[in-house]
């Protein structure tokens, strides 16, 4: 559970309990003994369209954003519009067969029929003095004409950039996770996506080959450096590591901004995991300035066609001119959808960046200093409680604990604005400042209190707060309960 500033929050109670509507979620397998996991909240509001995979491979898994597109249901006028629409096509077909038959027959096709029976042949249809013909010997390749003239060759590219891209190995409870990063310093320091470093105990970087000093085992070894967390931002899913080395070759950084839709894009990294490491992958820049919302993070990016397959979160989307502009951190996940990837880009990743690296967190971000979860739909009516942000833990010395607010507190609205989940309460927060106060709508034990919160500062330590339960809570202790599964001795 982290804090409510932004930030991820789970929904789910961590040994395997119930989502609000009802989903049942094991979070103890989550990375590595069943190899991948789903959770998918299309009919709650929060998170509709989208969920968060990390599928197994070879022993390893691979911190993974997906977006998976709504898919439009079919409906009986539907249905009944393509058989309207198959019959009119039918018939078209057969009145142009007709009319043709008769062109060919009255025009040049068996010649004219006199009134007396006799058959005048057709004149000669003359066929062209020299046909056209092209050279396909020397057409240019999809890349050459998305890249510029002065660019360079994708294995130039390639060679250039290799030695910047690095593998992410973390610990985490239940097994191996690994993704992709990028080498920003010559001394050791790593930027990649803050979703792949997640729930890490401990977090290793895995040099490429280029920086071996041999083939023997204990040179591979001294491949894999220990890293420590700098900072992590889970709201713009960026993060930066570093790692005791001196001999780095930098990433060379380029301008997201100057990039055009079409222009030549390519991906390295780790696809599937560190077997496959340092992978590449070539496209075009697909659009620019999309925006996706990911399990409650919005997003502003850049989408490729090139592809980014799960472990290549935290690597590079490279230009034609071997520079990065873009984080890769997400990709569509539908069986009817393909070549459609994302990537942070990179203007809009440096600001972060550079805070990361000098404090720790991204400062100027207002917080309330609170841990929770969405009350959806179907819970307020089962238990007869209004929608809202339900508080899970207050974290101490916050401003929410100074102001008043309890744990299984119900925020209803913030400054006379109504909202009903995590998302909405942000989007009013965020308008303010760290130091600003905000009027809450609390429904507390079947009573409305408005409570006035002086904002806290968002930090990296109120970010990393973790909630025992992990978003579950217990409903008896504030509110009448009647459970009939209890009544009736279960089910």
């Amino acid at each position: 559970m982290n804090d409510y500033n932004g930030n991820n929050y789970n929904n789910y109670d961590q040994n395997g309990g119930q989502h609000p509507d009802g989903t049942g979620y094991d979070r103890s397998n989550a990375y590595g003994r069943y190899g991948s996991y789903s959770y998918n909240e299309q009919n709650s509001g929060d998170r509709s369209g989208f969920y968060y995979s990390q599928p197994q491979y070879n022993g390893s898994s691979v911190n993974e954003f997906s977006y998976t597109p709504s898919r439009p249901r079919k409906t009986i006028g539907r249905k009944i519009l393509t058989g309207l629409l198959a019959v009119a096509g039918v018939a078209a077909i057969s009145v142009t067969s007709i009319v043709g038959y008769n062109l060919v027959m009255g025009e040049g096709g068996g010649g004219t029929i006199d009134r007396d029976g006799s058959v005048a042949p057709s004149e000669t249809i003359k066929k062209p003095d020299k046909p056209t013909t092209i050279d396909r010997g020397n057409l240019p390749t999809l890349e050459q004409l998305a890249a510029p003239e002065d660019a360079l060759s994708i294995p130039q590219v390639i060679e250039k950039m290799s030695p910047s891209v690095v593998g992410i190995s973390c610990i985490t409870s239940g097994g191996i996770a690994t993704g992709s990063g990028i080498i920003l310093s010559e001394d050791g320091y790593i930027i990649t996506n803050a979703h792949v470093i997640d729930g890490a105990q401990s977090m290793s970087v895995v040099l490429p080959v280029y920086y071996s000093e041999g083939d023997d085992d204990e040179a591979q070894a001294k491949l894999t450096v220990e890293a420590e967390r700098v900072g992590s931002d889970d709201q713009t899913d960026i993060a930066v590591l570093k790692i005791d080395r001196k001999d780095l070759v930098k990433a060379d950084i380029g301008v997201s901004s100057d990039v055009q839709v079409g222009e030549l894009s390519i991906v390295i990294g780790n696809p599937l995991g560190l077997d496959l490491a340092n992978s590449a992958t070539a496209g075009i820049i697909s659009a620019k300035d999309r925006t996706i919302t990911i399990e409650d993070r919005t997003m502003k990016v850049l989408q490729t066609d090139a592809s980014i397959n799960f472990g290549n979160s935290g690597g590079p989307l490279i230009n034609a001119y071997g520079q990065v502009i873009g984080i890769t951190s997400a990709k569509v996940a539908s069986n009817s959808a393909d070549g459609l990837g994302f990537a942070i880009p990179i203007d809009d990743a440096l600001p972060i960046i550079d805070d990361l690296m000098k404090n720790g967190y991204v400062t100027g971000r207002p917080s309330l200093s609170i841990t929770g979860t969405s009350v959806t739909s179907s819970y307020a009516s089962y238990y007869g409680i209004p929608q809202g942000f339900m508080v899970v833990k207050v974290t101490e010395g916050g401003c929410s604990e100074k102001a008043g607010i309890q744990k299984n507190d119900i925020i209803i609205a913030i400054n006379d604005t109504i909202v009903t989940n995590l998302n909405e309460l942000n989007d009013v927060k965020n308008k303010f400042s760290p130091g600003d106060t905000v009027t809450l709508t609390v429904y507390r034990n079947g009573k409305k209190l408005e409570i006035d919160v002086v904002l806290d500062e968002a930090t990296g330590d109120m970010s990393a707060s973790q909630d025992t339960n992990n978003g579950s809570y217990d409903r008896r202790e504030s509110y009448d309960y009647f459970d009939p599964y209890d009544y009736w001795g279960g089910f």
